[in-house]
């Protein structure tokens, strides 16, 4: 007997679908006992997360599966207490706009999140404590380094001090950077960060324009280049051919950045790497072993 039914596109009359076996079928490694994973944030339309940890679950042949929670900043404290009382939620990716605010809502901060003061992984441990972490900005440093474009030794232009950026800034510089400049419309956010960054690292920090002149990278840590009609984060006349160009952002086509900086002969990089990057510290934060295309993978997570 047919237990679920759908509507018919052409009568719009309720008629039966396939019967629970069938519908089984469709996803077997869905059971009773799956470990569930989220994605939280808004929007989530170019979201890849759920999509790269069910395929290493399947691959790894974990009861597990990642699923995305749409979940508005005026509803994120309802979600909480709602995701409180799922015995089987083991952890979530968090994405923008709730990296900052999710601090309140965690019982233990790692290393990562009290130094950046943001998170994007939250680790839901047996006894029911939930610990955050950020990976953003080492993730972005090691896909860089995939890329041929580590920031070691060079100077970088950072726009956007948000929990990204902040993240970035901390590793960039931990990286190697000669010099990093910090730029935000938040000036005081921004001159914060630079001076944590200064006193955490020892790299010469500070804050400045958006103006990528002189500038050996450039890294747009802002969301501008998500929607169609954004301002671009710097004025691309200004971009030293050669000089190096990373938007985290991660979508399908490039951004107008992007397309302007490969215009100028600048050396281009999308939000993929970083993205692939974090994915590698976060889910190895979370127990899993993830080496996207046999590349080089950290050791260990930072503490």
């Amino acid at each position: 007997m047919p237990l679920v039914r759908h509507v018919s596109e052409q009568s719009g009359k309720t008629a039966p679908s396939a019967n629970l076996e069938d519908n089984a079928a469709m996803d077997p490694h869905i059971t009773g006992t799956t470990r569930l994973y989220g994605l939280v944030g808004d929007p989530l339309t170019a979201a890849k997360s759920p999509q790269l940890l069910n395929q290493l679950f399947a691959e790894q042949h974990v009861d597990a599966a990642c699923v995305p929670f749409w979940v508005q900043a005026e509803n994120l404290h309802a979600f909480v207490i709602g995701a409180r009382a799922m015995g089987n939620l083991s952890g979530m990716l968090v994405t923008m706009p709730h990296k900052q605010r999710m601090l309140e809502f965690v019982d233990e901060l790692d290393a990562t999140a009290r130094q950046v003061g943001a998170i994007n992984v939250i680790r839901c441990q047996a006894d029911g404590r939930w610990v955050g972490a950020i990976f953003d900005g080492v993730g972005c440093v090691l896909g860089m380094q995939w890329e041929g474009n580590h920031p070691a030794n060079k100077s970088v232009l950072l726009v956007g001090s948000g929990g990204a950026g902040s993240a970035i800034a901390f590793a960039v510089a931990s990286a190697g950077a000669s010099r990093l400049t910090i730029s935000d419309i938040d000036e005081r956010r921004a001159a914060d960060l630079a001076a944590a960054v200064a006193a955490e690292t020892g790299c010469d920090v500070r804050l400045g324009p958006p103006d990528p002149q002189g500038f050996e990278v450039v890294i747009n840590a802002t969301p501008l280049g998500m929607k169609v009609g954004d301002a671009i984060p710097v004025d691309p006349e200004r971009l030293a051919p050669g000089a190096i160009v990373v938007d985290i952002i991660n979508a399908s086509e490039p951004t107008p950045l992007r397309r302007a900086a490969h215009a100028r002969g600048c050396r281009t990089e999308d939000g993929g790497p970083m993205h692939r990057g974090q994915a590698v510290h976060a889910l190895k934060f979370l127990g899993f072993d993830y080496r996207p295309d046999g590349r080089s993978t950290p050791d260990h997570n930072p503490r």
